[in-house]
Parts: structure tokens; sequence; C-alpha cells
């Protein structure tokens, strides 16, 4: 028989505060890219709980998910750094001239800076992970493992049909917010598409947290949402670096210096916002053709549950 609805999803978070635990000695021994996936962990772990919340008491899963979004912000004020100083390093190879005074000058306003940022925020981090707070997290997440606050009814049902509606109100939410991009302009938009973006990703979370139940449907899904992701996510990222190289411009005037070479940064990165934002319609419309998931009808017979022929799946509660 296939797993409950609720078992599935604790093994799906375990599988997350592993990945959690396993990069916590790289973090600390400063490795690379190790923040970054002790922050995807946090994240994940945080998403699948919001998305399969219906299946947990709601005050414990509450309090679960704030101290996950709180050690997020941590390792985020680190990664965010660490990804401009890497970003801001190759605009200035690719659009200063070698050698010169004012790419030094450059690369120590904006790489340098930035690299500090990352230690200060390092340090910040291995602050936090020796604190009091991160270890009652961690216990937590111990707890979660070996006596989770599972809901008596809505837990016990197949895993297969509870986790086909969430994942049918996961992506509901994504299209309803992708619809009304149309409506909004400037500022809003940019807010608009980051929400979108978030939306991706707690629906690819969702979907690679149902794959090991519903199978290839899911991973296929998950595989369209992480698409509509990354190009989002590329956009924001230029529009991020664009904003702060444009406030370092305005510290170099102050400073008595010259704005013209950051003016040329900044068009860089606009451009590679418009790029990236180009291959959105492409990839949403790919999410769109593909429908909702559906639990194969062999995977129903093998939980015991009876065929859905085309009926709605077990509804999800919406947020």
């Amino acid at each position: 028989m296939t797993a409950t609805a609720g078992a599935a999803a604790v093994t799906a978070l375990g599988e997350d505060t592993d990945r959690l635990l396993a990069a916590e000695p790289d973090v600390r021994a400063d490795a690379p890219d190790s923040v970054h996936q002790m922050r995807v962990a946090t994240r994940r772990l945080r998403s699948v709980l919001r998305s399969y919340r219906t299946l947990f008491a709601a005050e414990p899963a509450a309090a679960l998910g704030a101290e996950l979004k709180w050690l997020a912000g941590v390792l985020g004020e680190a990664r965010d750094a660490e990804v401009r100083a890497e970003r801001f390093a190759g605009l200035v190879q690719a659009h200063s001239k070698r050698g010169t005074v004012r790419r030094d000058a450059l690369a120590g306003r904006l790489v340098r800076a930035e690299r500090d940022r990352y230690a200060a925020a390092h340090a910040a981090v291995l602050e936090a992970l020796d604190g009091e707070r991160y270890a009652a997290l961690h216990a937590e997440l111990a707890r979660w493992r070996s006596g989770p606050p599972l809901l008596p009814t809505r837990s016990q049902l197949p895993a297969p049909q509870v986790f086909e509606g969430i994942l049918r109100a996961d992506r509901k939410r994504l299209t309803k917010k992708a619809g009304k991009l149309d409506s909004v302009s400037g500022a809003e938009r940019i807010e608009l598409l980051h929400d979108i973006r978030k939306s991706a990703k707690r629906l690819r979370y969702s979907c690679e947290a149902a794959t090991e139940t519903i199978g290839d449907e899911a991973a296929a899904a998950g595989n369209r949402a992480k698409k509509v992701q990354t190009v989002l996510g590329d956009h924001r990222d230029a529009v991020e670096s664009r904003e702060a190289i444009l406030v370092r411009a305005q510290q170099a005037e102050a400073d008595g210096g010259a704005r013209k070479i950051y003016a040329s940064l900044a068009r860089a990165e606009r451009k590679a916002a418009k790029k990236a934002l180009a291959k959105y319609p492409a990839a949403l419309a790919k999410l769109k053709e593909h429908g909702h998931v559906r639990v194969p009808e062999k995977v129903l017979t093998k939980a015991g549950a009876p065929a859905t022929n085309g009926s709605k799946p077990m509804p999800a509660t919406a947020s």
C-alpha cells in the first residue's frame, strides 16, 4: 500500500532536513556554494510545509515556518552579497578596460564592497548557528521526524489523492498571479513578477515532494515550474544588480567621481533583465499547456484508493 498523506509529507520534510544539516559543516567552513545550499534547503522546508499545511496542526506548523523564515533570512544576507560580488566581478570584467585606474576603482567600489558585506554576513550566520535559537530549531526538526503534529483524519488519507489536490492548488495560485501581469506596470509589475517567481518555486518544491508518491507526472510538472522560476530569477537578479549599481553611482558622484562607467553597467543589467524576461512567456505557456497533475490510475490502484475517472482530486485548503 502507498503511504498515507501524512507519512509521505513527513518523509519529504525529512529529506529537506537532511539537506539542511548536511550543508551546515560546509557553511561553518565557508566552503564554496555552501550558504546557497543551506538556504535552499531551508526554503524548501518552509515551502513544503506551507503547501502541505492541511496535514499538520496549525500552531506548531506556523511556529516551525516562522523559525525557518528567520534562518533563511540570516543565510540570505550572506548569499545575496555573494551573488552580487560574483555578478559585479563579471560586469567589471566585461565592460571596463583592463588595467585602468577606472577599472581598479570600480572593482574596489563594487566587488570588494560586496565581498566585505559577505564576510560580515557570514560571521552573522556563524553566530546564528552557534546560538540558542538555531539549537531550538534543530531540536524542533528532530521532533517533527519522531512525532510530527499530524491531523488525525486528513493525514491518514491516501497520499496520491491528497497530493494531487495540493499540486492543483499551488498551480492555480501561480496561474492566477500570472494572469494579473498585463494589468500592472512599472514597479508594481516588477514586484508581481517576483511574486510569480515565488509561486513557481513553491509549485516546484511541492511537485518534487510529491514525485515519490505520484511519479513522473509530478516530476515533469516540477521541471516546468522550475523553468518559470529560473527565468524570473535571472530577471530579478539583473533588476536588483542594476538598482545596486545606480546607488553606487550616486555615491561615486557624491565623492567627486564619474558616473559614466556605472551607467554603462546599469545599461548592461537592464539588457540582461529584458533578455531573461523574454523567456518567461514560453516557460509559462509550457506550464499551462500541460494542465494539472493527475495521478495515474495505476498509482491510485496501488494506494488502495478508488480511480478518479476524471473527477476532482481531494481538495486542498486555499491560502
